[in-house]
């Protein structure tokens, strides 16, 4: 089912001075029952529903083949859509717009040798497309594949499947339709298999929290109710019983949700389409405390940021990141929590310069609580701008395959949406805190790479201590995900592919905490190199992938990606599969 619900174009270029950002600032700090102007929050609630799960161990052994369907499409400019083998369901805006390129790569002379970084550690076969054709009868794209690491276990989910993981690859439980883990679950909806998964591991907690959206929409858009099914096991260990709770986001579809670890909160951050044109930015602190100790009324606090309102639509895009605790020191008590999003001013939002957009979200789960959102700070950043794929801003036929002479074909780099990619990295080093992402960017002519940033909090104030762009070579680099170990190294993973020779595969770059800022210095390292392509017109990749790090030294990444293989192409237009891989920065222990 396809509804005709469609997000209005904006061909039009939008101007904000700097005295409108301030007001907004003034506004947002006024008070908490109304942030300011078409930003609606904080809004409380409870939890739709709550129950206790069987063990998952358990819950497994009833799983059957499925007669589910694929979710509907929503007719919207969403990043949620899953094609199945063919078409494409989603459609962006088309502008036809003519894109300057200033951003500086790093230069293949300024790359070490590629032996300076280690080889992987652990390296094996995560779950594919596959797994959802033996368990649905039918594949999607795109995968989505994220993961986590505890001391024990590897959690990765995909499109619309999950896995659990010793972390020497043995795989604990077969592949698990993701509604599953909701079977019996009071609101029905989330035990449907529609996809935008999340996998957080909360280290501070020893708990595992798994997500879904939920995709079910009915005949007359204002009837329609939109969940966000959270799972939290009840102990570290992954494969026994949850708490399972429902947070409601009314009829606003909650488009591209991602979840991080805070001090007192889970912070939800979503991007979400009403039932006519409304479109914006949702904000959610989840009640932790209340959440990891099973309690049925926990808490949510949640905002709006109404896209649809010139003054904010550059300063939110196309969705915020909420930042995921790295590392055994928790934030200061009294710190807020940073909201990251990216701005372009040669796309149609509006944007007058490239920056980092900084929210402070400050939340306290009093008796009778309180919460405030405030825009802190735009920190400027060096030009960039996103890939020129074929069909002009917006189309996902972007980057060319070995082999593949139709563009229709070609890989989405997601560059023409407004926001960094998955991760918002935080760590507190205590005399500073850090948070590192990225975002993926024409890197020099016709050449996608991976801009990465380095932000800085300290004493409150917000800098932007380092920013790099890895693109050594011809070949595109994209759809990365970024960390830091507790020395203050950074590794990020990515996709690579190009037209003649390069497979869509996995690689990893890193840099040294005293290395010389905006390198990785380090040089690159390959996870697995591709051997076949993707052939499904829907173009997507993706949409996200995550660098972890290991919870019981503190140094050891994890990342998961997709890529394919001749047998892969062979089994499917869309025969991906993913890989996690581990490995470990010279200097930490």
């Amino acid at each position: 089912m396809k509804r005709a619900r469609t997000r209005a174009t904006r061909s039009w270029k939008l101007v904000l001075p700097v005295a409108v950002v301030a007001a907004v600032v003034m506004a947002m700090s006024a008070g908490t029952t109304q942030a300011g102007p078409n930003m609606k929050g904080p809004k409380f609630t409870e939890a739709k529903a709550f129950d206790v799960s069987k063990p998952l161990r358990e819950l497994v052994k009833n799983q059957k083949p499925s007669n589910k369907t694929l979710p509907p499409a929503t007719g919207k400019d969403t990043d949620s859509e899953l094609g199945a083998e063919t078409g494409a369901w989603s459609a962006f805006l088309s502008t036809g717009a003519s894109l300057m390129v200033t951003a500086t790569p790093q230069a293949a002379s300024v790359q070490q040798a590629a032996s300076a970084i280690p080889s992987t550690i652990q390296n094996f076969e995560g779950l594919s497309n596959q797994d959802n054709f033996n368990i649905f009868g039918f594949r999607v794209n795109p995968p989505d594949p994220v993961g986590d690491v505890g001391p024990n276990h590897y959690v990765e989910m995909i499109n619309l499947v999950y896995g659990i993981y010793s972390k020497t690859g043995t795989l604990l439980l077969p592949p698990i339709d993701t509604g599953t883990l909701w079977a019996g679950f009071a609101v029905e909806d989330c035990t449907d298999p529609s996809g935008d998964p999340i996998v957080v591991y909360d280290q501070v907690a020893d708990r595992w929290i798994l997500s879904q959206f939920t995709t079910r929409f009915t005949a007359d858009p204002q009837n329609d109710v939109f969940y966000e099914c959270i799972a939290i096991s009840q102990t570290g260990d992954p494969t026994g019983a949850y708490y399972r709770y429902a947070f409601t986001t009314g009829n606003f579809f909650p488009d591209y949700p991602k979840l991080g670890v805070w001090k007192d909160s889970y912070i939800l951050t979503t991007r979400e389409f009403g039932p006519t044109i409304e479109y914006g930015i949702g904000v959610y602190a989840l009640e932790r405390n209340k959440m990891i100790n099973g309690q049925a009324k926990a808490r949510a606090a949640s905002f709006f940021l109404d896209g649809n309102d010139p003054a904010i639509l550059p300063l939110v895009g196309d969705g915020l990141l909420p930042p995921d605790l790295d590392g055994k020191q928790k934030p200061k008590e009294d710190a807020a929590a940073p909201l990251v999003g990216t701005q372009d001013d040669d796309f149609p939002y509006g944007a007058t310069f490239d920056a980092l957009n900084i929210w402070d979200l400050a939340v306290h789960w009093n008796s009778t609580p309180t919460a405030s959102l405030v825009l802190n700070t735009q920190l400027p950043v060096a030009e960039f701008n996103a890939f020129p794929c074929v069909g002009g801003l917006g189309s996902r036929d972007c980057l060319p395959q070995p082999g593949i002479t139709n563009s229709a074909q070609y890989l989405d780099t997601l560059s023409s949406r407004q926001r960094p990619t998955y991760r918002l990295a935080y760590r507190n080093f205590k005399s500073y805190e850090a948070m590192v992402t990225n975002q993926s960017i024409e890197a020099s002519p016709g050449i996608a790479g991976v801009r990465w940033y380095e932000i800085r909090r300290t004493n409150g104030v917000y800098s932007l201590y380092q920013q790099g762009t890895y693109s050594p070579d011809s070949v595109h680099r994209w759809m990365g995900s970024i960390a830091q170990d507790k020395k203050g190294n950074a590794a990020v993973g990515y996709s690579v592919v190009d037209g003649t020779s390069v497979f869509p595969g996995i690689r990893y770059a890193g840099r040294l905490a005293g290395d010389p800022l905006g390198q990785m210095s380090l040089g690159e390292g390959t996870i697995i190199d591709g051997s076949g392509v993707q052939t499904t017109t829907n173009s997507r990749w993706g949409d996200y992938t995550s660098m972890n790090i290991d919870p019981v030294d503190d140094c050891t990444f994890w990342y998961v990606n997709e890529y394919y293989t001749a047998a892969g192409q062979a089994s499917s237009l869309a025969g991906w599969q993913t890989r996690i891989a581990s490995f470990k920065l010279p200097g930490c222990s």
